[in-house]
């Protein structure tokens, strides 16, 4: 087999392939002379040059230096370079005349693990972090591991992870004290980003014991959260809806309910992402960063809403409205927190997600076609073949209004009956609010006015 030249490295050496039989030569591309000789049992790095008598060629030495198992890369390439220095002033490495090899070896391995094994929770962190940023994962996601580190894991910061690798037994106890202190499910999430940031930070760290130490915690049983409505439950939340004060944050709610976006991605939409005539919101950073970015399709009902806000964004906050689609007065300038009080809105956020799931089913939609609309990951070989713009135009905005039609089916009969439903959702509902909402700004205008003009009276 003709010889290979590659930069040796530890991961590069990791990668190389035994021969059945025989030996191959792998050599070094940065220092010459030195080599790696890949056998059928172990792997040697290996050193050659001449050994020069008075400046005149005398032999050929080839000597080993170590096998990979017991010296690092940069161990061997130390001593590597000590040997051909010293073949070239006319010395034999092995002849007694230097320090021998095994002395400069285990000075430099020691010497390298100060460095490496020393590598704190906090400097894995920030090196996983800029990964985790050339990934494009979102910032909620990153925002969320960081506050694990730097809160959960604040005692921890500066600790060596090597520590935690040779006893996982701290990190159990860690785990159970998280878990008393904070609850089950923060527990289990903080431990899920401490082993992350200790497998990237292996790649790197060779030292650092294989297993990982958050093997050893006995997990908190998780059980998902079944809370989201049926068709029986949804009058009364449209009715519970419809008397919310601020009408920006009504349509923020209906929305999400008709569309299943998930609240920290709605909260940032801007209307450039709105595309009447496609009828879809682009969705440019959903949860997994912006290689999920997609599109909803928008149904009748949900283009009403998006009107309904777009007018009531403009008449209640005229210069924020320009750039979000939810408006509301705040340092961002878009609504920032959409939690309500449940004695007021029983149902909002995620569980809004879990009833547009509930309902796709009466409504016809199948297992396929209700995880496209709701960005969800498609399972199977098969599936992964579909094309999911292609379907956008004419099948899924189909599937999407066959859900919204059955949501609003649960009070569509009887809007009359009810005032408060018919006053939001009504024929020329929207044109009525609109005036209320005029209404009010200039009747604060004027209060405002005659308190000003007492004030200097």
């Amino acid at each position: 087999m003709a010889d290979m030249r590659i930069l040796l490295n530890d991961k590069a050496i990791e990668r190389l392939m035994s021969p059945d039989k025989g030996r191959y030569i792998v050599r070094d591309t940065e220092l010459k002379g030195f080599f790696l000789m890949v056998g059928a049992r172990k792997k040697t790095f290996m050193v050659q040059a001449d050994l020069r008598k008075q400046g005149k060629r005398a032999c050929t030495v080839r000597l080993a230096i170590g096998d990979t198992r017991e010296l690092s890369t940069r161990a061997a390439r130390s001593v590597a370079k000590d040997y051909l220095s010293q073949l070239s002033r006319g010395i034999h490495p092995k002849s007694g005349e230097k320090v021998a090899k095994a002395s400069i070896a285990s000075e430099i391995t020691n010497g390298e693990n100060n460095v490496t094994s020393g590598i704190t929770l906090n400097q894995a962190w920030a090196r996983y972090k800029i990964a985790m940023q050339r990934k494009n994962r979102s910032e909620r996601t990153i925002e969320s591991y960081r506050d694990h580190v730097e809160r959960i894991f604040k005692d921890w910061q500066e600790t060596p992870l090597k520590q935690f690798g040779d006893d996982p037994g701290q990190v159990a106890a860690k785990h159970d004290e998280i878990g008393e202190k904070h609850g089950p499910y923060i527990a289990n999430g903080s431990m899920r980003t401490f082993r992350a940031i200790y497998n990237h930070a292996r790649k790197t760290n060779r030292e650092l014991p294989p297993d990982n130490p958050v093997d050893s915690v006995d997990w908190n049983h998780e059980k998902r959260r079944d809370s989201g409505m049926g068709l029986i439950d949804l009058k009364r939340w449209f009715i519970e809806a419809a008397k919310l004060e601020n009408p920006v944050r009504r349509e923020f709610h209906l929305f999400t309910l008709l569309s299943a976006c998930r609240p920290a991605a709605l909260r940032v939409a801007k209307p450039a992402h709105l595309d009447f005539r496609r009828r879809v919101l682009h969705i440019p950073r959903p949860k997994g960063g912006a290689d999920r970015a997609f599109d909803i399709p928008l149904s009748r009902e949900m283009m009403c809403c998006l009107l309904r806000c777009i007018r009531f964004g403009r008449q209640m906050h005229p210069y924020e409205a320009n750039d979000w689609l939810f408006p509301a007065d705040s340092a961002t300038g878009h609504l920032v927190e959409h939690k309500e009080d449940r004695t007021t809105l029983s149902k909002w956020g995620n569980e809004l997600r879990q009833t547009y799931r509930t309902v796709a089913t009466p409504a016809g939609v199948s297992e396929l076609d209700a995880r496209m609309l709701m960005n969800h990951s498609v399972p199977g070989v098969n599936s992964g073949y579909i094309t999911r713009h292609k379907l956008l135009e004419d099948h899924l905005r189909a599937q999407q209004q066959a859900i919204s039609d059955t949501m609003f089916s649960v009070f569509r009969n009887t809007l009359n009956e009810n005032r408060e439903i018919r006053d939001w959702l009504g024929i020329g509902a929207a044109r009525r609010q609109l005036l209320r909402v005029t209404e009010d700004a200039r009747c604060s205008e004027l209060n405002e006015l005659v308190r000003a003009r007492k004030r200097v009276a």
